[in-house]
């Protein structure tokens, strides 16, 4: 199949086209970069050994998205193109609902124009609010998400629910990411924020790398063993990989329907420093600071509905999460820039 990636030149798009390519697939970009580099694209060029039609452009700008469908035969999108950081969605509410729900939607209307079906939506485990029990299963009603962030995506659901209840021609596949962290073997491609990194490994691996002198543990007073937050960290590429799954289920089927991807392991923040240490032998100076608005103390998933359905599992285990984090910002140590 040709799958469009809206915001496929970002840090989980970029591991998807690496594995839709080693699957079979044919692969094209739409970014305008606003949170990834277009040196990414080389790179997965580079590893795949394929050269992968870019449009420098913006979802959310209809006649841009229309050129790409009018000059590719698309058979299928697979939707990043979002802002993601918890939050900066807290301090500009307006600009998250404004691009979140609008690259979404103008990529549907000009599927909608030009008769693709298939359409597979990164979500989060951020839907599920703030949870009575975990871990956390499909079945369970959605909460009221803490930030902004979270609740474009749920509307994104809601929305893309509504859709394929009204097309019997959709197919809707609603992926809900725990914590990717991790990066290509290759340490060629690897995730590389703006600024101050809003993520924990990526804060951790400057630290490592001397970008920053010291990591902040926000807050350790949490009903959890070591106080500090818990949290279901999967290696980014067995997440690329689940989505080339939810592909071939698209394709197969119609409506919609949700999978969680993540381990079902959860672990602290202090869990994953002290495994960062172990793993690489570098040390990670760190302060503990307060509690930040919107975050929970604890959140893993289920998996149990991918592997049934999806056929597919997280097999890469956190000390492949540490080293492969480190290995792309040792060789890299200003990410794309270097």
């Amino acid at each position: 199949m040709k799958v469009l990636l809206p915001g496929g030149a970002g840090y989980i798009g970029s591991h998807t086209c690496v594995e839709l390519i080693n699957a079979g697939h044919e692969a094209v970009i739409l970014d305008n970069f606003s949170n990834s580099c277009a040196e990414a694209v080389a790179r997965i060029e580079e590893i795949t050994g394929k050269k992968i039609p870019l449009y420098n452009a913006d979802a959310c700008d209809p006649e841009a998205v229309e050129k790409v469908f009018s000059e590719n035969k698309i058979d299928a999108v697979i939707h990043f193109a979002g802002y993601k950081a918890v939050g900066e969605s807290c301090e500009k509410p307006l600009m998250y609902y404004r691009n979140n729900l609008d690259s979404a939607l103008t990529v549907l209307e000009a599927m909608k124009r030009h008769g693709v079906s298939n359409f597979i939506f990164s979500s989060s485990a951020t839907v599920y609010g703030t949870p009575e029990s975990v871990p956390l299963v499909e079945t369970m009603p959605t909460g009221s998400p803490t930030n902004p962030y979270g609740r474009t995506k749920l509307m994104l659901e809601q929305i893309l629910t509504d859709a394929a209840a009204a097309d019997n021609n959709l197919s809707v596949v609603l992926l809900r990411y725990f914590n990717p962290i991790g990066a290509h073997e290759s340490g060629r491609i690897g995730e590389d924020p703006n600024g101050i990194p809003n993520n924990l490994m990526p804060y951790i691996t400057q630290v490592a790398a001397g970008r920053l002198p010291r990591l902040g543990v926000f807050g350790n007073d949490y009903p959890t063993p070591d106080g500090t937050g818990i949290r279901d960290y999967i290696h980014v590429v067995d997440l690329a990989k689940g989505h080339v799954k939810a592909l071939d289920y698209a394709a197969e089927h119609k409506g919609s329907e949700i999978f969680n991807l993540g381990t079902g392991t959860g672990y602290s923040v202090l869990d994953i420093v002290n495994a960062f240490i172990k793993v690489n032998k570098v040390d990670i100076p760190y302060d503990i600071k307060p509690r930040r608005a919107g975050d929970i103390a604890e959140c893993f998933a289920d998996p149990a509905k991918a592997e049934k359905v999806l056929g597919w599992k997280a097999e890469k285990s956190l000390e492949d999460m540490c080293y492969d984090s480190w290995n792309w910002q040792s060789k890299n140590k200003n990410g794309y820039k270097s």
